[in-house]
């Protein structure tokens, strides 16, 4: 049936409330419904009504909240329910791969995560361990239509538009189409949407730990390899194709190593694992627990290990202070294995960002470690795999003739 003009935008804005809903919903949590009011600007009523299209959906409940000594009824609080709507994230380390179950309002109902066999390294290998650490998930089996969902978080530059991952050089990949590789893997009636790990990292920080609030942000990743996520504006920064923010390869050194991208000189080879590793005396490809070697060494004062910590520190000093001069952030987060060595380098850095970044914005940022350590590129990717549910959740309502009591509306 074809609507007038006045129909059309009575749609329009519907799908538009509901949407400012779901997503304050889906960031803070419960919420009574006086607070949606004031947060989304909508009548108590347009509120009761809206509301009323969740509750029949199952994506959120309502409960009377406790009196507070004043007059009048106290606002319905509304919850989000996690099972209501659920997504399914993966994500594609150097060294393991994860998956999750995470519910609408961030809840995360399973999470299981194994090391990664180096000998399997093929999209086709890794589609297949990831179908199998999924099955391992608690209520996958019984998750069935409240699947949204996949959002996948990988190491390596990525084509959003179809998850095609032109090159992940510590995988071993270039032109990888791992998206279609998922997608018939896994079932092929879920929507599966592919980004960069440290993108998502700081999406995930953003909406979810350290950086809640936040507008222009610089994350920071390290494990094997080095990743970055850039918000600008509150948005994140990723380029015309998705493959923005390889901070990584950003040549630092013309007197440097070649990089395993190809290039001369990337930051990733002057703060690296592995340069670290081999610093300080350990085989570079060591992983977590050498470095938490490295670590406990320098606690100990064991030279090579302070050392090894020093030269990573002044070349991470130095990437960071031209980070700050470009994009002016207001906060840099350090994931990964950046984050549990931040401690260690905190007076390196700091010197070579008062050595070498602008006054101004040097001023204004601030350095903090991740609030959400390995698991934000899962949480992130669930966050990617929520937009679309978000921003029109009108799509998975029912009608509003199926609506108890609303029949012929």
């Amino acid at each position: 049936m074809l609507l007038d003009e006045g129909g059309h935008r009575s749609a329009t804005v519907r799908r538009a409330n509901l949407s400012s809903i779901a997503r304050e919903l889906h960031a803070r949590g419960p919420l009574s419904r006086s607070e949606l009011v004031a947060r989304t600007g909508l009548t108590r009523s347009a509120i009761r009504g809206l509301i009323g299209e969740f509750v029949s959906a199952g994506l959120v409940a309502e409960e009377r909240s406790e009196p507070l000594g004043v007059p009048g009824r106290p606002s319905a609080r509304v919850e989000p329910d996690p099972e209501g709507a659920v997504v399914l994230s993966l994500a594609i380390a150097v060294d393991s791969l994860g998956a999750a179950l995470v519910g609408f309002g961030g809840t995360i109902l399973d999470l299981v995560r194994v090391d990664r066999r180096p000998e399997r390294s093929s999209v086709e290998e890794i589609a297949d361990d990831l179908l199998a650490l999924v099955s391992r998930l608690d209520g996958w089996s019984a998750a069935g239509p409240r699947i949204l969902g996949v959002g996948v978080a990988v190491v390596g530059v990525v084509r959003r538009a179809d998850g095609f991952v032109s090159m992940a050089p510590n995988l071993g990949w270039r032109d990888v189409p791992l998206g279609d590789a998922l997608a018939r893997t896994l079932d092929p009636g879920l929507p599966i949407t592919v980004a960069n790990e440290a993108d998502l990292s700081a999406l995930a920080e953003l909406r979810r730990g350290v950086a809640i609030g936040g507008d222009d942000i610089v994350f920071i990743s390290g494990e094997v390899g080095v990743g970055g996520g850039l918000i600008v504006d509150g948005k994140p920064l990723t380029g015309v194709a998705g493959y923005g923010g390889e901070v990584g390869h950003i040549p630092v050194n013309p007197d440097g190593v070649e990089c395993r991208c190809g290039s001369i000189g990337c930051w990733e080879t002057e703060i690296g694992e592995g340069t670290l590793l081999r610093l300080a005396g350990h085989p570079p490809d060591g992983g977590r627990e050498a470095v938490d070697a490295v670590l406990r060494e320098a606690d100990a004062g064991v030279a090579s290990a302070m050392a090894a910590l020093e030269h990573v520190g002044h070349w991470l000093g130095i990437g960071l202070a031209g980070l700050v001069n470009v994009l002016d952030p207001r906060l840099i987060v350090l994931g990964g294995r950046f984050g549990r060595m931040y401690p260690y380098v905190v007076a390196t850095v700091e010197r070579e960002l008062d050595r070498r970044a602008l006054a101004a914005p040097r001023e204004l940022v601030r350095i903090v470690p991740s609030a959400l350590g390995i698991d934000a590129p899962l949480l992130g990717a669930a966050e990617l795999a929520f937009e679309p549910f978000l921003a029109g959740p009108a799509t998975w309502l029912p009608s509003r003739s199926e609506i108890p009591g609303r029949a012929g509306a």
